[in-house]
C-alpha cells in the first residue's frame, strides 16, 4: 500500500510537472488567467494522462517498439478528442475560453513522457496512480497560479469580487509575460518545499 502511495504523492511535490520538471508550460502561461480555465484545463490533463497511461499500460506488450510514440499519440488524441467533444456540447464557452491549447494537450510533454518512462514498463493500476499524481500535480500547479493571476489581475475568483471596489488591477497579472514571472517564483518556493519534505523523508528512514 505504501509502494502505491509513494506512486501517487511523488507527482503532486516532489516530481510536480509544471514546478519541478517543467514541462508542458504552455497551458500554464496561456489559459491560467483565471481559475475556471486553469481549473478546466488541469482536470483534463489529469483525465487524459491517467487513462491513457491504463492504455499504454495494457498495450505494451502488443506494439512493436519502432511505432511506440505514434501508438501513444493515437492514443492521446482519441481521448482529447472524447473531451472536446464533451465540452463542446455541455459547456461551449469554457471550449472557446480554451481555445487551440485544448487540442495540444495531445502533444504535452508530461503526458508523452509518462506513457514513455513509466506506463510503458508497469501494469495498468500502477500507470493509473503513476498519471493520477501527475495529473494531480499538474491540476494543484494550474489552480495555484490560476487564484493569483485572477486575484491579481482582476481582484476575483471564480468571477466573485473579492478586492475591494477601490482595487486597481495590475495590469501585468494577466499577461503572458506576468505569468512567466509568477511561474517562476513558484518554481523556486516548490522547490524549497520539495527540499524540506526529500529531507524530512530522509530523517524518517
Amino acid at each position: 500500500m505504501k509502494d502505491y502511495w509513494d506512486i501517487y504523492k511523488k507527482g503532486i511535490v516532489l516530481e510536480n510537472p509544471v514546478f519541478i520538471l517543467a514541462l508542458s508550460l504552455c497551458p500554464a502561461l496561456a489559459v491560467s488567467s483565471s481559475v475556471m480555465t486553469s481549473l478546466a484545463m488541469g482536470l483534463t490533463v489529469c483525465f487524459v494522462i491517467s487513462i491513457n497511461n491504463v492504455v499504454v499500460s495494457c498495450v505494451r506488450n502488443l506494439v512493436n517498439p519502432k511505432v511506440r510514440i505514434p501508438v501513444y499519440i493515437v492514443s492521446i488524441a482519441t481521448i482529447v478528442s472524447v473531451v472536446q467533444l464533451l465540452l463542446k456540447a455541455y459547456s461551449p464557452a469554457l471550449d472557446k475560453a480554451m481555445g487551440i491549447y485544448l487540442p495540444l494537450v495531445v502533444v504535452f510533454a508530461i503526458i508523452l513522457a509518462r506513457a514513455e518512462v513509466f506506463a510503458s514498463k508497469n501494469n495498468p493500476f500502477r500507470s493509473f496512480l503513476d498519471g493520477l499524481g501527475m495529473g494531480t500535480g499538474f491540476l494543484v500547479a494550474m489552480l495555484l497560479i490560476g487564484v493569483i493571476r485572477e486575484l491579481g489581475g482582476n481582484g476575483t475568483i471564480l468571477g466573485m469580487q473579492i478586492m475591494p471596489e477601490a482595487y486597481n488591477a495590475p495590469l501585468l497579472f494577466v499577461l503572458p509575460a506576468g505569468a512567466f514571472i509568477l511561474i517562476g517564483y513558484l518554481i523556486g518556493a516548490w522547490k524549497m518545499l520539495a527540499w524540506k519534505i526529500e529531507k524530512m523523508e530522509r530523517n524518517k528512514a
